[in-house]
């Protein structure tokens, strides 16, 4: 067959064939499989022209209405239950060691560096959380000194950065005492929706699934020698704990909030408060599984 005689059977092959000589070769890997799996998708599928052009039209305002406080690209992959395939390949945990799940499209870098036991609630509307841990590795051993951001949204579903001004609000880093532990007051979490006014929103409203994700707490741990936690804290009995619509639920990371007895440490003027602790593992740097 002529090289310019491609037909719907013999085109994966030649397109296939034009990265052979790809110096990397885990990007000709990739971009192998990238196209092999592309087409079979086409030839299952037998789009029309419409949809084809629907489709990049989607992807197009996808980019388009990503900006440094939004990224809509992650929100599709997270709906798709993309972003949590590939956590799970690439956090296969040990025994003793936090499971782990989505980042989300709202971490910040260099969050601002709070002492143990302040309060990141920047005075918002909720009911006082008092939040309290220890890190240590997965075989229990207390790692003093370890990082923990710390991120969650308001009572209107809204995190820092997607509202006007600079401060930060319901975010910071703490640093674990010598014996792995630290604390903090924050707010008790309540379910939200995803951003669902660009074209992930249609997406969902187009397949009847709604847009929401249950309570929960971000937190983002590192200590030397040890790789990086990333993972959330969900309250038991949130009615989205079945259907996150970014599929991030995972059993042993739903919590029961305690109601506080006695003074709330340091803020003995609380009448009305709940209470959290949890111990965080992690798992050795380099070890697979």
């Amino acid at each position: 067959m002529s090289t310019r005689d491609f037909n719907e059977h013999s085109i994966t092959d030649a397109v296939i064939g034009r990265f052979a000589s790809t110096p990397d070769l885990r990007l000709k890997q990739i971009l192998d499989s990238l196209v092999r799996h592309a087409h079979d998708f086409i030839r299952d599928v037998e789009p029309t022209y419409d949809e084809w052009m629907a489709a990049i039209m989607f992807l197009t305002r996808t980019g388009q209405i990503s900006d440094d406080k939004r990224q809509e690209f992650i929100l599709l992959s997270d709906t798709l239950g993309i972003s949590m395939l590939v956590d799970a390949i690439n956090h296969r945990q040990p025994a003793g060691a936090t499971e782990t799940t989505v980042l989300g499209p709202f971490y910040v870098q260099n969050p601002p560096v709070k002492p143990l036991g302040a309060d990141i609630s920047a005075g918002l509307e909720g009911t006082p959380l008092y939040v309290s841990g220890q890190v240590t590795a997965a075989d229990g051993r207390p790692l003093g000194g370890a990082w923990v951001d710390v991120w969650q949204s308001d009572n209107d579903g809204f995190y820092d950065v997607q509202k006007e001004g600079e401060d930060p609000e319901l975010r910071a880093r703490f640093i674990a005492d010598e014996n792995g532990r630290f604390a903090l007051w924050t707010l008790v979490p309540r379910w939200y929706p995803i951003p669902n006014d660009g074209p992930v929103g249609e997406m969902l409203a187009a397949t009847r699934r709604h847009p929401n994700r249950p309570s929960h707490i971000h937190f983002m741990i590192g200590h030397e020698g040890y790789e990086t936690l990333v993972t959330h804290l969900f309250v038991d009995g949130d009615p989205y704990l079945d259907s996150d619509a970014v599929f991030g639920v995972k059993q042993s990371l739903i919590v029961d909030l305690d109601g506080g007895k006695g003074p709330a440490p340091g803020r003995p003027e609380l009448k009305s408060w709940k209470k959290l602790d949890h111990r965080f593992g992690l798992k050795p740097a380099g070890r697979q599984g």
